[in-house]
């Protein structure tokens, strides 16, 4: 059985295609595969918030999470946006359950190393692999919102990039970033072009020289720990394009590749 993560972006979730859930819930079925899917919520939080009339920051493209800020993060991850991918799973063929990390104390967390600046916010201390593997083992994708507990009880906001690159680590399974960019993009003069290779090296150069800036700093950072601890396979796609995500299914290479090779290449 092969094991996939997929990070869905929140910023993809009303865009990705049903092509993504009836190809993914087809390899389930019937090819062998296990998804694991870890899913943010971004867009739909600040919405939130908003409404309820609550201000939000972002330092190094992570939100300064207050205890009410927290409380709306939770419902929004947790309620809102698991639902609504575990009922998109079911309406194209698929078996999925929903779970928080808090549930079972999936995500065991501790707080970020600049909690002062960032509140609330947190860090996977562990992945509990067997709850996992009990879900898989019952026949169901997991789908998992980022919301993580420590031993006191203390919830946590977790980036969903860096959830999902700690449960790829504890199931050392390939990762796939799917979000609303065909990857790590650079500047050239006819346009935007796509990193197709990145080094663990060559991508701490783009956050140190500013090249990425925003959410792609945290992605990029996730990206790299994954290879770092033995995950052989991180990519990033565009997750609303349909001919990328069938490329992908069909095992050829396209967005960026994070790796620990030399050289760097351009799309």
């Amino acid at each position: 059985m092969k094991t996939v993560v997929f990070k869905c972006g929140g910023s993809t979730l009303d865009q990705l295609p049903n092509t993504f859930y009836e190809t993914v819930a087809n390899l389930h079925k019937n090819e062998g595969y296990q998804p694991v899917i870890v899913h943010g919520g971004g867009p739909l939080i600040t919405s939130a918030l908003s409404q309820f009339n609550v201000s939000t920051t972002f330092v190094d493209g992570l939100r300064v999470t207050t205890n009410e800020v927290l409380d709306i993060v939770e419902m929004v991850l947790s309620g809102t946006v698991n639902k609504q991918i575990v009922r998109k799973f079911h309406q194209n063929g698929g078996v999925a359950h929903g779970m928080s990390g808090v549930d079972s104390a999936l995500l065991q967390a501790r707080p970020a190393k600049n909690a002062e600046k960032l509140g609330f916010v947190g860090e996977v201390e562990h992945v509990n692999s067997g709850v996992l593997q009990t879900m898989i083992e019952s026949g169901a994708i997991p789908v998992i919102s980022p919301i993580g507990i420590d031993d006191n009880g203390q919830r946590y906001n977790l980036n969903g990039d860096t959830a999902a690159s700690a449960v790829a680590q504890a199931l050392q399974a390939p990762l796939c970033f799917l979000s609303d960019v065909p990857g790590v993009m650079y500047d050239q003069k006819e346009g935007h072009g796509v990193y197709e290779q990145l080094t663990i090296q060559q991508a701490e150069s783009l956050i140190d020289k500013q090249q990425v800036t925003g959410g792609m700093i945290p992605k990029l950072r996730a990206a790299m720990k994954a290879v770092k601890h033995g995950v052989t396979n991180v990519s990033m796609i565009d997750g609303t394009n349909v001919n990328d995500l069938e490329d992908y299914f069909n095992g050829k290479s396209i967005g960026t590749t994070v790796e620990r090779g030399e050289e760097m290449h351009h799309v």
